[in-house]
């Protein structure tokens, strides 16, 4: 499964599978906002690398609901 697949089965297919195609699984004028902000661009690394991507925000309904705390910002005390 390329990283392509994987991303859409876990949007915008998770949503047609649950009849909800129409509010969740895609960024879209009229559906729910829910997504997250990487702290890299998954598809611009290697493979291997996938695991060390980090969320550096959560949005629900378009809402920000969390934001990680930078780990740089203690490196200096």
């Amino acid at each position: 499964m390329t990283l392509a697949q994987a991303l859409r089965a876990f949007t915008l297919d998770a949503a047609y599978a649950a009849w909800q195609e129409h509010r969740l699984g895609s960024i879209e004028p009229g559906k729910w906002a829910d997504f997250i902000v990487l702290d890299r661009d998954p598809f611009a690394i290697e493979p291997a690398q996938l695991w060390q991507v980090t969320v550096r925000q959560t949005y629900v309904a378009g809402e920000l609901q969390y934001t990680r705390e930078t780990e740089s910002s203690n490196a200096d005390e």
